[in-house]
This record gives structure tokens, sequence and C-alpha cells, in this order.
């Protein structure tokens, strides 16, 4: 998920993109941690993103203040 789109999605779609991206990594993390994890880059493109939602989320909270 680029920061551009991130930009453009309201606070209330970030919060749940959160939540979501939370869940895919604790699934990941889950695959991982018993070896069905193939793609093992997904956990740090996770990571990321929701670093960028969590940025992104603040930014917009400040702003609104």
């Amino acid at each position: 998920m680029k920061p551009s789109e991130i930009e453009n999605m309201t606070v209330e779609e970030i919060r749940e993109q959160v939540r979501e991206k939370k869940r895919e990594l604790l699934d990941l993390r889950f695959q991982a941690s018993i070896g069905q994890l193939a793609q093992n880059h997904r956990l740090r493109e996770t990571k990321r993103t929701i670093a960028r939602l969590l940025t992104v989320l603040n930014q917009k909270q400040r702003a609104a203040e």
C-alpha cells in the first residue's frame, strides 16, 4: 500500500486497515513459528504497512486538533 493511497483514506478507514493488517501479521507470525510461511518477506512488508498507516493516522489526528 502506497502512502498516497493511505493519505486519501478517512481516519476510520485507516483504523480498519490497521486492525486488518495486525490480524494478518498475527497469522503470518503463527505460520512462521510452525514453519509453514513460504514468503518470509511478507512479515516485513506487513510491519512496514502498519507503520505507514499509523504514521498517516497520527498526522491526520494532529491536523484535526
